[in-house]
């Protein structure tokens, strides 16, 4: 039986990635904590942006000379490449759409291809503690068919008390044969716990559709469509060490109609598009596994010494927060409020001591929390030596 692979097994392993981020080690002064917002990117993907620019740039399907073929192609070889690097197993039957991020990419399933799918008295669930991305899309939706006379139902996701996780016994009492489409989350971004999409399926049954959210875990966890029987995954380039404006749509194509997005297709986002490519290439040769071992180990260590800081609040499963706990790892995601300190006036301060956080709301949905709060975000880059460092400056707000 091989041994499990521990922190100090990944030192060397991270200590190598980390020298590949060309801002991170050119800013030692500073400790970027906000990957959940956008992700830095390693020189491979900056390397790749800076030759396509240089040898290849042209507009894709719209040409027949070199540099247009090449573009083309490498639009058509990373629809593949996000396919296989999704676990995809049957990629000649599902789709890949590019899209500028997450939202737009919800914003167009829910515009052209959910009104196709529900009929009038049909029910979708809406996960209204999530994302506003994963919320607002859906109920526009509900609005427009209501506008041509299809009255949808909206279910609320039913939430667990005090951690925010799903609560999946709940949403099987709640889902009926009318429960037509789910939209789900797969890494929450302000309690950082992974929702446990499988239990998802198992509540609603065999045929409803559910979209699934990947906005945090795409780059940061193994994530494979043929274990999740999700039909829609939604995911932006730039939290997963690509370029911003880049992202896909993931669509399974087995349940309702066929995923076509609709109106005319214009210009992709080709350097973009690229950046992707070289991105998962990246993160593939890097092991998303072991990043996700690295991320959780510190998420622990942060949340191990911050339940011992009584000034502190940690949002989420208290019961996740020591570091030997047994319950459900957080995913490199930390979220805390001080009991006395605003969070804006919070992250102003950890940022006069070098640290980028972000503090807000979050854009969480109405259900979500009502105060503000500081959220930690983690990635490969990121190292034991910065959550310590942390630590001691939050110890003295106490």
């Amino acid at each position: 039986m091989t041994a499990p692979i521990t922190r100090e097994d990944l030192r060397p392993w991270q200590r190598a990635l980390r020298e590949e981020f060309p801002i991170v080690t050119g800013h030692p002064e500073l400790a970027y904590l906000d990957s959940a917002a956008t992700a830095q990117k390693p020189r491979a993907v900056l390397d790749t942006v800076q030759r396509y620019l240089t040898t290849s740039n042209a507009n894709a399907a719209r040409g027949t000379y070199t540099w247009a073929n090449r573009t083309t192609e490498l639009v058509e070889r990373t629809r593949e490449r996000v396919a296989r690097f999704l676990g995809d197993s049957r990629p000649e039957r599902s789709a890949v759409h590019f899209t500028s991020g997450t939202t737009e990419g919800l914003r167009t399933v829910a515009r052209d291809w959910l009104p196709g799918f529900l009929r009038d008295g049909d029910e979708i669930v809406v996960p209204d503690a999530d994302h506003q991305a994963n919320i607002v899309p859906w109920l526009e939706a509900r609005e427009s068919l209501a506008r041509e006379g299809v009255h949808v139902r909206v279910v609320p996701m039913p939430y667990q008390s005090g951690s925010g996780d799903y609560d999946h016994r709940a949403l099987a009492e709640r889902a009926g044969p009318r429960t037509r489409f789910v939209a789900t989350t797969h890494v929450h971004h302000v309690y950082g716990g992974d929702m446990n999409v499988r239990r998802i399926r198992e509540a609603v049954g065999p045929d409803a559709v559910i979209c699934l959210d990947a906005a945090q875990s795409v780059g940061h966890l193994p994530l494979s469509v043929a274990e999740l029987d999700v039909d829609f995954v939604v995911f932006s380039g730039h939290k997963a060490l690509a370029l911003p404006g880049s992202g896909a749509v993931w669509a399974r194509q087995a349940r309702g109609p066929v995923f076509m997005p609709g109106g005319w297709s214009g210009t992709p986002n080709t350097v973009g598009i690229a950046s992707l490519e070289a991105a998962l290439d990246w993160l593939d040769a890097a092991g998303v596994d072991r990043i996700e071992r690295w991320t959780a180990d510190l998420a622990a260590r942060l949340t191990e010494g911050l339940r011992r800081l009584d000034a502190y609040e940690v949002l989420g499963c208290p019961l996740s927060l020591a570091a030997d706990s047994d319950v459900q790892r957080r995913q490199g995601i930390v979220t805390l409020r001080h009991r006395a300190i605003d969070s804006g006036d919070l992250g102003f301060i950890l940022f006069s001591h070098g640290f980028m956080v972000r503090s807000d709301h979050h854009c969480q949905g109405d259900a979500g929390e009502k105060t503000g709060s500081v959220r930690v975000s983690l990635h490969v880059y990121n190292t034991g030596e910065e959550i310590d460092r942390l630590l001691s400056v939050l110890a003295s707000l106490q």
